[in-house]
């Protein structure tokens, strides 16, 4: 009984906690909600806030972009207008220059007019006259035949044949005078071109040979140069290919070769041995060494200011090597660079003389004798002219310089203007007394002669050969020469030097005769 009270109890308790419980979650839930609305309607209340200024601003921002945009369309459109404006005028202009210009045009359709027909009323005219004398014409024509038994066809013949006989006289005679006159004129001019040539360029001329002599500071370095036994000279004859002649002469030791490169390398070797004071076969080869590099480059530096002071450019460097090497090479006794050199200049002067490319003939001439400086046994066989066509082809010189190479000894055949130019120049620099060993004594002896011719004539006191030998001046005792016999001395001096000398050119022969009358006053 009791049991099931407080069962019931407990269940009837458990019903009213349970419905407390309900009770209060409803509350709570109702006061959840009540707040949950207020936050809501916070937000909601901020959020309107907060879009009504972002539509204010975006309102205004687009406010602004819009007046932007205004202004540049403005702007545009202010630009385009101006631009139609100042087509506007131009086209205002234009139109107006065309009115000037349709303006001109019919006032010249006008005289044109005027001229036509004024040109149609003379061609009427000239028609009828031309009718006229055709008639006139034809009525002479008639008459003559009646008068000479001839037609005008046979007329005709006659008097062709007639002028072509006359014609082709008087062409003979002036073709005659013609190539006469130009051959004295080609002459002439011929002539005062090398005369200007040679008188422009003026070089100095040394004469080489095959020995150098190295001066010593005293005579004993010469034992120490020849060695225990003679062991340094062989070292350094060895090495340098020179034959070293130590002899009595005083403080000097001759180097002798025909090699001038390797006189020059034998020459710096001793003097940087000697300078050293160590003088042994080890130390002559690597002196030797460096002073062949040093020779090379020497040799390099020697083409690079050659080219650079005649003003030839773009040249392979095979080629500069070649003039370098041109500087220890002697032709007759001349220098070989010094010859091209002066060939080189007298070429460029000729050839602006002559109208044609003096940079060009100036390059012919550098290179005309490069192949006197071969590199190897086989090219000595190869004569000069024809080697040197070959390294100028090799390295891609122009036709014209190659041929002006090949051709200055007549080898192959002139093919340019500058050949010959070449050819010339390279003579006249041979040709300059003193120039080469064999024409310098020639010249000599020349000149000795000319004045031996003088002096065999009586009254003749002192006899000078001048201008090369182009002039013979006679100064003659004036008390045993008058002045008719001065002028007969004088022709006959000539005419012994033109019988029984052989010269180029002319010898004037001026004979001088003097007075003096001195007193002495006291």
């Amino acid at each position: 009984m009791d049991s099931a009270t407080l069962i019931i109890a407990g269940i009837v308790g458990l019903a009213i906690g349970f419905a407390i419980a309900k009770f209060m979650e409803k509350g709570k839930a109702s006061k959840t909600l009540s707040n949950a609305k207020s936050e809501a309607n916070t937000i909601v209340s901020a959020a309107k806030t907060e879009g009504e200024n972002i539509k204010k601003d975006k309102i205004f921002q687009a406010k602004e972009k819009f007046l932007e945009l205004k202004a540049e369309h403005e702007k545009v459109i202010i630009s385009k207008d101006k631009k139609i404006g100042e087509a506007e005028k131009r086209t205002r202009d234009k139109e107006s220059q065309v009115s000037n210009e349709l303006a001109k045009s019919k006032k010249l359709n006008i005289q044109l007019d005027g001229k036509l027909k004024e040109v149609t009323h003379k061609e009427e005219f000239l028609e009828k006259k031309q009718s006229e004398l055709e008639k006139l014409h034809k009525n002479q024509v008639q008459q003559l035949e009646v008068i000479s038994g001839l037609s005008a066809d046979d007329a005709k013949g006659q008097l062709m044949q007639s002028l072509k006989e006359t014609a082709k006289t008087d062409a003979m005679a002036y073709i005659q005078t013609t190539v006469e006159e130009a051959k004295l004129t080609a002459q002439q001019e011929a002539k005062k071109i090398i005369i200007n040539t040679i008188q422009r360029i003026g070089t100095e001329e040394a004469v080489e040979n095959c020995v150098s002599v190295f001066n010593l500071e005293s005579d004993d370095v010469k034992g120490r140069i020849i060695g225990r036994e003679g062991r340094n000279i062989r070292a350094l004859e060895a090495a340098t290919g020179v034959e070293i002649i130590v002899d009595d002469t005083p403080e000097a030791i001759i180097l002798s070769c025909f090699d001038s490169v390797r006189r020059e390398v034998a020459r710096l070797s001793l003097h940087k041995l000697v300078t050293d004071g160590r003088i042994h076969p080890a130390r002559i080869e690597e002196i030797v060494k460096k002073t062949e590099n040093q020779i090379e480059q020497e040799i390099v530096e020697v083409g690079k200011r050659t080219v650079i002071d005649l003003g030839v450019h773009g040249l392979h460097p095979e080629l500069v090597r070649a003039v370098g090497r041109m500087k220890y090479r002697s032709s007759y006794g001349q220098n070989l660079l010094q010859h091209s050199r002066e060939v080189a200049k007298l070429c460029g002067v000729m050839a602006a003389e002559l109208g044609l490319n003096p940079k060009l003939a100036k390059r012919a001439g550098l290179l005309h004798d490069i192949g006197k400086v071969p590199n190897t046994e086989a090219e000595v066989e190869t004569p000069h002219a024809i080697l040197g066509m070959q390294w100028a082809e090799k390295y891609g010189e122009k036709p014209d310089v190659c041929n002006a190479i090949g051709a200055h000894h007549d080898e192959i055949e002139m093919k340019t203007l500058i050949a010959p130019i070449v050819q010339v120049c390279d003579a006249i620099s041979g040709a300059r007394p003193g120039a080469r060993r064999q024409v310098l004594d020639s010249y000599i002896q020349r000149l000795k002669d000319l004045e031996e011719v003088a002096f065999s004539f009586g009254g003749v006191q002192k006899a000078y050969a001048i201008q090369a030998g182009r002039e013979l001046r006679v100064i003659v005792e004036s008390e045993k020469v008058n002045d008719e016999k001065a002028a007969q001395l004088s022709f006959e001096i000539s005419q012994k030097i033109q019988t029984d000398m052989t010269y180029p050119g002319q010898v004037k022969v001026t004979v001088i005769r003097e007075t003096r009358s001195v007193n002495v006053a006291k």
